[in-house]
């Protein structure tokens, strides 16, 4: 699911820069853009993958949140045994800062430089760069404007909803989650959908709090979600096709649209199930290296994208891939030369 979410974003986030490609409706529900993807779709062409990647890559985001939240139970929850469930709070927050840290350092020190030296740079002020290294930029005004190179957002969502975890949902009710999803939910589902308050709670955990939620949830209820995944080929077929129609049938209507990241996660669940070994083995090791290509695969980009602005994109694309593989690897090797935590 690694594997399958970070190619996801690694793609989407050169495709959407193609000119005339069909964009995402990600912080905000745009109607204008939604008919523009259907218009595409309508008029088919070889471009088709790139108005696909464009605008559901950005959902392979809610899976990495479901892996955390998933994961998050399965270290503090499932494993008394390892003294690992009574982390003081601050402890905790400083062990997943600086697992954060660790990675964002690397990835934006190598974009900073690279930003510097090629076309297009962008205006950093100081109090940014400090909001970004101590991941609270998530909260400040206008995120879209001032978060470059846009996918670092990530790591203060992460961080917020280590604190939601931690002072509200660790070895807490189920009910307490499913509450809480509500609540998030309904927060968004009363804004104006082109709004900036809808902007701005969905770069926030209100925003990843339904992916999550539902991986802390498929933690605790393990057995249960083991029963369904270890199903025949044909289940996973139908709940894949299933999946698919209501992707595209979701993206409709605004309030449908706040609950795809559901059916996303049951149809990455399903791709996995009937996916060739080869390729899956492939996948996995996408996964290994996800965190690294993560944070490097922007810097890659900044080389390349403007081969899409000149209408030749697979040629920038073909290139852009390879450059990030192979700069996800290298800068793999870089992370784990620094000393991880300690919990």
């Amino acid at each position: 699911m690694r594997g399958i979410a970070i190619l996801g974003i690694m793609l989407h986030n050169y495709c959407h820069f193609v000119k005339g490609v069909a964009r995402e409706s990600e912080y905000q529900f745009l109607e204008t853009r939604n008919e523009y993807f259907w218009q595409m779709l309508a008029d088919l062409d070889e471009w088709l993958p790139l108005h696909l990647l464009s605008y559901f890559g950005h959902y392979g985001v809610p899976v990495f949140l479901f892996l955390s939240g998933f994961g998050l139970v399965m270290k503090y929850e499932n494993s008394p045994s390892e003294g690992q469930g009574e982390v003081p709070l601050l402890r905790f927050l400083r062990y997943h800062y600086l697992k954060l840290l660790r990675l964002l350092v690397v990835g934006f020190v190598l974009f900073l430089m690279v930003d510097a030296v090629t076309p297009a740079r962008f205006t950093f002020r100081w109090y940014n760069v400090i909001a970004q290294l101590l991941m609270y930029i998530n909260v400040l005004p206008v995120p879209d404007k001032i978060i470059w190179p846009g996918i670092y957002w990530f790591f203060g969502l992460m961080m917020e909803l280590y604190l939601v975890y931690r002072l509200l949902l660790y070895r807490s009710s189920s009910w307490v989650v499913v509450a809480l999803i509500v609540v998030c939910w309904l927060l968004q589902a009363f804004c104006d959908p082109v709004g900036d308050t809808l902007n701005r709670l969905r770069y926030n955990f209100i925003g990843g709090m339904l992916p999550f939620g539902l991986g802390i949830l498929g933690g605790r209820w393990r057995s249960q979600l083991s029963q369904i995944v270890e199903r025949g080929m044909i289940f996973h077929l139908v709940l894949l096709l299933l999946s698919v129609v209501l992707t595209f049938v979701m993206c409709l209507s605004f309030q449908s649209w706040l609950w795809i990241p559901v059916v996303i996660i049951i149809g990455t669940i399903a791709i996995v199930k009937v996916m060739p070994k080869v390729v899956l083995k492939m996948l996995v090791w996408f996964g290994s290296i996800s965190a690294a290509m993560f944070v490097a695969h922007p810097i890659a980009r900044k080389f390349f994208y403007p081969a899409a602005w000149r209408g030749d994109p697979y040629d920038g694309l073909i290139l852009y891939v390879l450059v990030a593989i192979g700069l996800s690897w290298a800068v793999k090797q870089m992370i784990e030369r620094i000393p991880s935590p300690k919990l």
